[in-house]
């Protein structure tokens, strides 16, 4: 006797054969074919770039963050410091 998964993985193998062969497999192929032509016109970027970019931007804004802080400190040093000259 077969078990469940033996039974599924025919299954699937026969219907994968028969779709092979069959006009199905060329829609398949044209669906994705137009779909990948449809994503490319418009301006997507795959999660990778994106995540990587996300990444680019904390770093960014630690750093401006980081950058504000010394600005005020040196603003602050030198208002203290009045208008004398060295």
């Amino acid at each position: 006797m077969k078990q469940p998964n033996d039974v599924f993985n025919d299954f699937q193998q026969k219907m994968s054969e028969l779709f092979k062969n069959s006009p199905a497999k060329d829609l398949e192929r044209n669906m994705k074919a137009m779909l990948s032509q449809g994503f490319s016109k418009l301006d997507l970027v795959t999660r990778e770039e994106f995540d990587t970019q996300t990444q680019v931007l904390v770093r960014t804004r630690a750093r401006l963050e980081e950058l504000e802080a010394r600005v005020a400190q040196l603003e602050q040093r030198l208002t203290a410091g009045g208008t004398s000259q060295d």
